[in-house]
């Protein structure tokens, strides 16, 4: 076991660690000592594939306001966001892309010089900040070169954390594994970040990258920190298919058509202001009634879809402003969009859901802070309106920098770490699972457990679906009791890493079920055929899990309402 020690430890090198670990150096300079764990090298981490923007009002002079992209946040989270956070986010938001824009972030530009915005599904105003349709990689790109230029920061790349040590309700240090030897790692730090990203590839058909598989809640979770809203599953309504890879929002956004088997613009019928720039759960919602009433198209291996049109934008625009959606579609279906439509369907995409923190991005434990998607800071509320997620991890991972580094010049102290605690870690990872011989397959486990969220927690779910799904989990959990590892080996073990992750989406599958489950209305993504109107009076609050001897334990909490008061939504 090798020991390891920093002044803080970030958990994730996406947007929001990234921010989070330059907030600290910029403010802390050598006399902080800052340890990057990733499981991942560096600029793999999934915000690179981020395309169509970043949320801010950069033109109050041209029509846009603080108040019209909070109202537009609010309203497009089905009223679950709490309403404070939202102010804060939107005030923040601006500083973020002129920051950027300094440190050298080659943003697209209008004509007369200033940075181009373009529109997004459920803002007023165009307002979606962008760099072509590759945005989150310039970004990674911008805030990596930045933090290499200030800062004591030492990366442990391909480091695969397995517990979060808590003691006294206080954080002591993170275990790991060091993949490319095979040693157990002990790290202690003053304070953590968690910016591990999303659950994603929790569904089969999923825009994520293999390597997203919260981690970081599920550490969390095991550790005593709640889960809040997990029920709320976002469906990016163009996946494309057979691959779900993301078609950006930022194809309609530029003025792309989603059209049925009989060439309409369906979204006439659902939302008639808005069209294809409505919120993305009114569009699944409307594309999966599409196809369920016979207007869709069919794959031969039964996959049903639609056809989203860019044909009539003409080759320039597409190529100046789409370009890596034209790459994408020519390398993976052998399609150019300048003259074929694509053919796509709604694909899991986003969890609105995370640990729980406090405004500042704090989680309940002291020392622990979260940010980015790993993070429920309550912004989203039901549903997140696009290009609000590149910019919540841009301004909570500058909060929480932020906090931290104030943290850590209070002279916080390094705890003493339970070491019993970390040996029992070992020992669960090394000993009793990899050396484990049962007689179930691992990967045909996580196979079913894709399957089956598909099925039972997709755009549309019932009582009787969620709780097939529920007891199926928890058939898959004590599966898991008896898997066999192929490979005894400790370096660089990709089964051993395979499994630790999907003991974690198991763990999350039954929350999110559960708390599906326990949500009897339909609201933002949490769509129910047999609930299917909001329930203001009974379910206007968030849903809190925590892990208890007996099982998951479900709580709530008030939303905070401090502005505007719930109305039907219409688009």
């Amino acid at each position: 076991m090798d020991e390891i020690r920093h002044d803080v430890l970030v958990l994730g090198s996406g947007l929001a660690g990234l921010r989070a670990a330059l907030e600290i150096a910029r403010r802390l300079g050598d006399s902080i000592s800052i340890g990057l764990v990733s499981k991942v090298q560096l600029m793999r981490a999934h915000s690179v594939a981020a395309q169509g923007g970043t949320a801010a009002v950069l033109r109050t002079e041209e029509g846009d306001s603080l108040e019209l992209h909070a109202w537009d946040t609010i309203k497009g989270a089905d009223f679950l966001a709490d309403q404070d956070v939202v102010f804060r986010f939107v005030e923040q938001a601006p500083q973020e892309i002129y920051q950027l824009d300094q440190w050298g972030l080659p943003w697209s530009r209008r004509d007369d010089g200033r940075i181009l915005q373009r529109p997004f599904g459920g803002h007023s105003y165009p307002r979606a900040t962008m760099a072509a349709d590759m945005t989150g990689f310039f970004q990674m790109q911008t805030l990596y070169d930045t933090l290499n230029s200030v800062g004591k920061l030492t990366r442990y790349d391909e480091v695969f954390a397995t517990s979060l040590v808590v003691e006294d309700n206080s954080f002591r240090g993170i275990t790991a594994i060091n993949l490319s030897d095979g040693h157990f790692l002990v790290l202690r730090a003053k304070a953590l970040l968690i910016a591990s990203g999303g659950a994603g590839t929790l569904y089969g058909f999923t825009t994520y990258s293999q390597t997203v598989t919260g981690d970081g809640h599920a550490m969390a979770y095991r550790a005593g920190l709640a889960l809040e809203d997990m029920e709320f599953i976002q469906f990016h309504p163009t996946g494309l298919v057979p691959s779900g890879i993301l078609m950006t929002e930022g194809c309609r956004g530029e003025g792309g058509f989603l059209l049925n088997k009989d060439g309409e613009r369906f979204m006439e019928r659902y939302a008639s202001q808005k069209m294809e720039l409505a919120p993305r759960d009114i569009i699944c919602r409307a594309m999966v009634t599409e196809m369920q009433g016979g207007r869709g198209f069919k794959q031969e291996q039964g996959l049903g879809y639609l056809h989203l049109d860019l044909t009539h934008l003409g080759a320039d625009k597409i190529k100046t402003r789409l370009p890596l959606i034209r790459e994408v579609c020519m390398k993976f279906i052998g399609a150019d969009p300048i003259v074929s439509p694509i053919p796509v369907s709604p694909v899991a995409h986003y969890s609105m859901g995370g640990i729980e923190t406090d405004i500042n991005g704090a989680a309940r434990v002291k020392g622990v802070w979260v940010a980015g998607e790993a993070a429920c800071v309550s912004l989203h509320g039901a549903n997140r309106l696009g290009t609000n997620s590149t910019a919540e991890c841009l301004v909570w991972g500058g909060i929480c920098g932020s906090e931290m580094a104030g943290y850590l010049a209070s002279d916080a102290p390094l705890e003493e770490i339970p070491m019993d605690r970390v040996r029992a870690e070992e020992q669960r990872v090394f000993g009793n699972l990899l050396q484990q011989k049962g007689n179930e397959n691992p990967y045909q486990i996580r196979q079913a457990l894709r399957q089956l969220m598909d099925d039972c927690m997709g755009v549309y779910r019932s009582h009787d679906t969620m709780a097939k799904g529920l007891s199926v989990v928890r058939e898959l959990k004590d599966r898991f009791r008896e898997i066999s590892i192929s490979d005894k080996t400790r370096i660089y073990n990709t089964n051993l890493l395979n499994v630790l992750e999907l003991e974690n989406l198991l763990d999350l599958a039954e929350v999110t079920i559960l708390s599906g489950l326990a949500r009897e209305e339909s609201r933002g993504a949490h769509a129910r055929t047999d609930f299917p109107n909001r329930d203001d009076e009974d379910w206007l609050k968030h849903t809190l899990v925590t892990r208890t001897p007996q099982g998951p334990q479900i709580d709530y909490k008030p939303v905070a309402i401090t502005h505007w008061q719930p109305v039907e939504r219409k688009y």
